[in-house]
């Protein structure tokens, strides 16, 4: 083999990565939209442009890639949400910006609500599996109670608000709207998914949640 014909280790890694990106990415699709019942390696594999061989290679299977894609999808909404410049605002204003980020990146992302509701069908089998889902959030939650322990020491905040609750009535507020949203834009005769009504939305949740913390 000539000097030209050798194989470059660093091109190697680079396809690696990419052949790997390119999988998540077209798993993350077919799960969203198929759940994890109905999801099928071949689609994944074919839309991502590789073999099965290739897909069981990198991740083993469809399960082991079902966890990936769900660490995946926790690791981009807390990475953007850790980058919020917080520590200048008020704690009201800190908790109020948490709400609107929550908001707005489950519109830009309705697949991590899909993703989250098909894990929930499977009573959480890989997150309870997953050490990687707890690390990943763990920093939200030590925010919150920073957000919270400033809010207590200024006398802008309640003493008595638990940082998980109000993590997980600022996601309730949210998901159940989005995730509901057909059903109720037909009980109630209202495009509920209109400009109008997402930014009304967004009062209504920014509103709930200040009135509730505030001291």
């Amino acid at each position: 083999m000539t000097e030209t014909e050798k194989p470059n280790p660093m091109k190697q890694r680079r396809n690696a990565k990419e052949t790997r990106r390119k999988i998540l990415e077209a798993a993350r699709d077919e799960f969203a939209s198929a759940g994890f019942e109905g999801a099928r390696v071949d689609r994944i594999a074919e839309s991502a442009g590789v073999n099965k061989n290739m897909l069981y290679h990198y991740f083993g299977n469809k399960d082991a890639l079902f966890s990936v894609v769900l660490d995946e999808a926790y690791r981009d909404i807390r990475q953007q949400e850790a980058a919020l410049e917080l520590d200048p605002l008020s704690p009201l204003e800190a908790i109020k910006a948490l709400v609107t980020f929550s908001w707005t990146y489950y519109l830009k992302n309705p697949e991590f609500i899909r993703l989250l509701n098909a894990e929930n069908q499977l009573q959480g089998r890989h997150v309870k599996a997953s050490a990687d889902t707890r690390q990943i959030n763990q920093t939200h939650l030590v925010r919150m109670k920073e957000i919270l322990q400033r809010g207590r020491e200024d006398g802008s905040l309640r003493d008595d608000i638990d940082p998980i609750q109000l993590n997980i009535s600022i996601a309730a507020l949210g998901f159940f709207y989005l995730i509901n949203q057909h059903t109720l834009s037909t009980v109630y005769q209202r495009d509920l998914m209109s400009n109008e009504e997402l930014d009304e939305r967004l009062r209504v949740m920014q509103d709930t949640i200040l009135c509730w913390v505030r001291r």
